[in-house]
Formats: C-alpha cells, structure tokens, sequence
C-alpha cells in the first residue's frame, strides 16, 4: 500500500525552484519570441474585447489557413502575457494552422471566472478571423482555461462549440480547490465554492470534443495527478481522452515540442484533426 500526503502545498505547485535552471525563465522566451514575430506574417494586438491586455496576435500560414489553433499562456493567472510564447506558433503554422496567441487581464484584478470569460471572447473572435476547426492548447493555469472551454457550461457560443475538435492541456491545472492551500490564493481569492465553480475536473465535457493531457515526467507531482485526473474523469463520461507523460521534460521545457512541426505534441494535437 501507498500512502500520499501533501506537507507543503506551495512546494507541491512552485517549479522554478525545483527544477534545474528554472530562474532562467521565462526570460529565456523573450529572444525567440520577438525573432518569430519579426519573420512570421503575423497581426498583431486585435482586440477582442476593451481592455488594453484584451488581445491576441495571430499568426498565419501560406495559403489558405487548415483551421485556427489557439495557444493560451500560463502563470497562475497572475503573471506574463502573449509576447513570451511567440515562437510556439511555428509549429502549428508550418502545418497550415492560423495561431492566436492572447493576453487577458491578471488575478487579483479580475477573477478566474471573468478571465474565463475573456478566453471565451478571445477563441470567438479569433475563429471569426479563421475558418475550420479549432483546437486549443494552453500552458498551466493557461491548461485550465483552454479546458474550460470545452465544459458543458463553455462561454463559447454554440457556432463556435461546434468547430471545437480538440483541447490539449499542458501540464493544466483542472481542479483549482488544491490553490486554496497555497499562498498564491492571497492573489486568486478563491473560496471553496469558486474553487469548485472553475474546476473542469468537476464539469461535464461537451460531446464530441477530443481532450490530450500532457506532462512532461520531470514535472511535480501535483502537475502529474492534475494531467492524469482530467483525462480519467472525462474518459468515464464518454470524452475520447489521451493522458500523456512525456519523458526528460520539466514544466518549462514541456512546452518546446510545439516549435516542432513535427514534434510528438504537435502530431498528437493536429494529426488526429486533420484526418478528420
């Protein structure tokens, strides 16, 4: 028998300490970032909303776009914007995909439940710019907010649920009553019942939505059990799901793979859409 206990849950969820090198981030995505802005065919700052950090860039493919791919950045809600991750569009574009990037406004200023609602507004936009199917990805908390999207209470509206063909949460955070525990909460000012209102892991997925969960297998075990979590619940209630640990990867790194057009993340996330 094996026994787990959580002792110190803000070491459970912190991982620039834990990991080797983990101060160098994000500072190590500003360079590439602004390199693939510079050379890409991109749009930048679209306003989805009327908010100065309510907008996205997008950046497009040769030719007539396959379908918009959404990536939503991470943070703990709290930090960062759409300019470090710039380059993580390469992959999905050198497929054929349309890539938004968006920014929202930052915990404790708004609540998870309005930036909820600002990603909702954003992927509206974005899939009014674009064509075909859309699939989300996102980064952390970012991982929370793109499965949001495909509760059965998604602020999409149904024209757009109806494009939604897969959701890729990396290294997500799917049940948010952990965060009560850490001092981050000071910030989030969640209590049990918003904790409970903004968990995907406790809501119904949409039909016909695939979901992929994936983790890098150096990451804490807290990002592990999250991953794991969503994927098991929503494969009970009839979501086609893939839970994936994927090996030498840390939480800041976990995420290169979407770079590579044909990196393992991105073949999972595009192959499956585009056989259709």
């Amino acid at each position: 028998m094996t026994t787990f206990a959580v002792k110190d849950w803000d070491d459970a969820y912190e991982n620039g300490r834990n990991i080797p090198g983990g101060s160098n981030y994000p500072a190590a995505w500003v360079e590439p970032a602004a390199a693939f802005r510079a050379a890409s065919d991109a749009r930048l700052d679209i306003a989805y909303g009327a908010g100065a950090r309510e907008v996205y860039d997008l950046f497009l493919p040769e030719g007539t776009p396959r379908g918009l791919f959404v990536f939503v950045h991470g943070g703990y809600w709290v930090a960062l914007d759409k300019s470090y991750w710039s380059h993580l569009a390469s992959g999905p574009v050198a497929r054929g995909w349309a890539v938004a990037m968006p920014s929202y406004d930052l915990c404790p200023d708004v609540s998870i439940a309005q930036i909820t609602r600002q990603i909702g507004a954003a992927v509206t936009h974005a899939a009014g710019e674009v064509a075909g199917p859309v699939v989300l990805a996102g980064h952390s908390a970012g991982g929370h907010l793109v499965t949001a999207m495909m509760c059965h209470d998604s602020p999409l509206p149904d024209d757009v649920r109806a494009r939604l063909a897969h959701v890729v949460s990396i290294s997500g955070l799917h049940d948010l009553r952990p965060m009560l525990r850490t001092a981050r909460n000071e910030m989030l000012s969640l209590d049990m019942e918003r904790a409970e209102a903004n968990s995907p892991a406790l809501k119904r997925p949409l039909p016909g939505v695939r979901l992929t969960t994936w983790v890098g297998g150096g990451e804490r075990q807290e990002f592990l059990r999250q991953s794991a979590l969503l994927a098991n619940i929503w494969h009970g209630l009839g979501a086609t799901t893939l839970d994936v640990v994927e090996p030498d990867r840390h939480h800041f790194n976990v995420i290169g793979g979407l770079a590579d057009p044909a990196s393992a993340l991105i073949r999972a996330a595009l192959d499956p859409v585009e056989a259709g």
